[in-house]
């Protein structure tokens, strides 16, 4: 049987980071204020930038903070987490410390008696193939035993550098409608994962593009909602951006979370 709850919040892509202040402090405020006034949080992946191993986090004080303030929440609601591209490498340690449940990309759940299928959104951006052939094997297990195997100074190194090689990317982006096109989810990935599930309510994250969709491929009809990236350090560069998207008996819409 899949997760039921009457109410829930959802979130995605904070990116934490201690250079991130604000937007971390945002994220505890949300463990503490928001997020315990409803049965379920879900956390729909890149929670942080980067994630080279669970063994970093233990010689992180900032990580530490998190795990804290996720443990804390775990103890008031239930809490979820789902895998993102930057933060894949989550393991079995983190999730026990933090006390959330794991859930596969993607996972069915029943949230104010309708259905709901959730995903990070990377593995729905199929015109990007270049990625998902990345995709495909960054996620294979023996790579990933490789790559935690390294000293942990490689590993940091590594995942700088594929930080550098995405932001370039995503400033690309913002500049050409056809790489937006290309970085965004396509509707053959949305109606297939779907089908899968036997569902018509996607959520996910990933493309930092919110926003409400009604969308159909031949006879299949859905709702696709996409979450908001936060970012409340950088105002020059983009109006600040925190939100979650609520569920209860009175449907789904955005909050805003920029103030407290």
């Amino acid at each position: 049987m899949i997760p039921q709850y009457e109410s829930a919040l959802l979130i995605s892509d904070l990116h934490l980071t201690p250079s991130i202040p604000l937007t971390a402090q945002r994220f505890f405020d949300f463990c503490e204020k928001e997020a315990p006034k409803v049965q379920a949080a879900f956390i729909l992946g890149d929670l942080f930038e980067y994630w080279v191993g669970d063994d970093a986090a233990t010689q992180s004080h900032f990580q530490q903070e998190v795990q804290r303030a996720i443990a804390n929440l775990s103890t008031k609601v239930k809490t979820y987490y789902l895998h993102g591209n930057r933060d894949f490498l989550i393991g079995q340690h983190f999730i026990k410390m933090t006390g959330m449940t794991l859930l596969p990309d993607p996972s069915a759940v029943e949230i104010a008696s309708q259905k709901w299928v959730l995903a990070h959104g990377d593995a729905l951006c199929t015109a990007d193939i270049g990625y998902q052939v990345f995709r495909n094997w960054v996620r294979k297990p023996w790579i990933q035993k490789i790559f935690l195997s390294l000293p942990l100074h490689w590993r940091k190194a590594i995942a700088q550098h594929l930080r550098g090689n995405s932001l370039a990317q995503y400033q690309q982006t913002q500049s050409s409608s056809a790489h937006q096109l290309k970085m965004d989810v396509t509707k053959q990935a949305c109606a297939a994962v779907l089908k899968a599930h036997s569902g018509d309510l996607l959520i996910h994250g990933h493309t930092h593009m919110p926003a409400h969709h009604e969308e159909s491929l031949g006879v299949q009809q859905w709702q696709r909602w996409v979450l908001s990236d936060w970012d409340l350090d950088h105002p020059e560069s983009a109006r600040q951006k925190a939100s979650a998207l609520l569920i209860d008996d009175a449907g789904a819409r955005y909050i805003e979370l920029i103030k407290i």
